[in-house]
């Protein structure tokens, strides 16, 4: 799908280049979209040399907790929260644990990090299913929060805002914060009712309340370690997560630099100004704001690829101004949900699911509701 989408990009380019320099008489349209290439592969250079050390520091840190014991302790504490959502895992299966490393590094913004751990997370999952073609409960209820990707601390989104020179990178916090919770809530509650679970259940709701308190404690247990535990542990841990950091970013690199190039090669064309004239034509029809029109193309590519929704991002950015509505707008959607067919892809491929059953409608729905989440969001900070 990826390489689909990657060479559309340069397809319809080109389409557009050639109607502009045929029909409109535009003799300068290669050459803009010579200078663009050139451009984005020099932006994608300078937004990855900060990457590598965001990715480092903060997985450094998530390795730091795994070897504390304090992923452990978060996946014994839900576990009872987990054997009523998920009654087919039963209680201290590896699973819990790899679900709950996959929800820690989604929560910090770390959402290439998060992939390998929810890999190993389907995988223990599938070794309990007893249809292996068809997606269990277990499994839906899984991808779908993993798809609608709660983020607590968008660091990789604070990098980029950074990046650009925003005088205040973590200005979006709380708008991302806001539009991932309805994001998934809504992926939940889908969820929920159509696997027909307790919600109303104690313990259901008094984990959920929980979870809050749990990952702030976390914070107070590291600086409660002994000196020589940070001597033998923390800092060995530290740079174990690193080289992991290290290694994730280095692979990244190539798809940032080709799609950054796409995207650039797109808005020189013009074909992504047209399309954006046009929906931007039926919401004057409308009479309503149109602002947030700039921003959609990241909340289109978002369900299909992370790479390009984080070059449309940046590229938003670059063009319209690091603090304009557009790029703020784009920045929140980036943070509100997950790509949704990629990770179905991957996650169900993976392991041999082929019938993804309701998996697929709850997380668009909850896409649905963290792109118009975003929008409402926006207006009301930023209006």
């Amino acid at each position: 799908m990826l390489n689909r989408l990657w060479l559309g990009f340069f397809v319809i380019a080109a389409g557009s280049a050639v109607w502009r320099w045929l029909v409109a008489g535009d003799a300068v349209v290669f050459a803009a979209m010579v200078d663009s290439l050139f451009a984005m592969a020099k932006l994608s250079v300078e937004v990855m040399i900060l990457l590598f050390g965001t990715l480092t520091l903060w997985l450094g840190f998530l390795r730091i907790a795994e070897k504390a014991g304090l992923v452990e302790a978060l996946s014994r504490g839900l576990s009872p929260l987990f054997t009523r959502l998920m009654p087919e895992v039963p209680p201290g299966h590896p699973a819990l644990g790899l679900i709950t490393m996959n929800f820690t590094a989604n929560a910090l913004g770390l959402d290439n990090a998060a992939t390998p751990i929810g890999l190993k997370a389907m995988r223990e999952l599938q070794s309990l299913n007893p249809s292996p073609e068809v997606a269990s409960n277990a499994q839906i209820l899984f991808l779908v929060l993993n798809a609608s990707s709660l983020t607590l601390l968008p660091v990789s989104i604070f990098m980029y805002r950074a990046q650009q020179g925003a005088t205040d990178p973590t200005l979006v916090f709380l708008p991302i914060l806001l539009a991932t919770a309805a994001s998934t809530i809504a992926g939940f509650l889908s969820v929920a009712i159509v696997q027909r679970l307790r919600l109303r259940d104690p313990v259901v709701m008094g984990s959920l309340l929980a979870i809050a308190l749990i990952l702030g404690s976390c914070i107070a247990v590291l600086s409660g370690l002994s000196s020589a535990a940070l001597a033998s542990l923390v800092y060995e841990a530290f740079i174990d997560g690193a080289r992991e950091g290290f290694e994730v970013a280095k692979h990244l690199l190539p798809y940032l630099v080709a799609m950054l190039c796409a995207v650039g090669v797109l808005r020189a064309s013009g074909a992504l100004d047209l399309l954006l004239g046009l929906i931007r034509g039926g919401v004057d029809w409308f009479g309503w704001d149109n602002r947030f029109v700039d921003a959609l193309p990241t909340a289109l590519v978002k369900p299909f690829s992370g790479s390009a929704a984080r070059a449309m991002l940046i590229e938003t950015m670059s063009t319209q101004g690091v603090d304009s509505f557009p790029a703020l707008l784009s920045a929140t959607v980036q943070g509100s949900t997950e790509t949704t067919f990629y990770v179905l892809a991957v996650y169900f491929g993976a392991v041999g699911i082929q019938r993804a059953r309701h998996a697929v409608a709850c997380a668009l729905l909850a896409d649905l509701a963290g792109v118009m989440a975003s929008i409402g969001v926006c207006y009301w900070f930023f209006g």
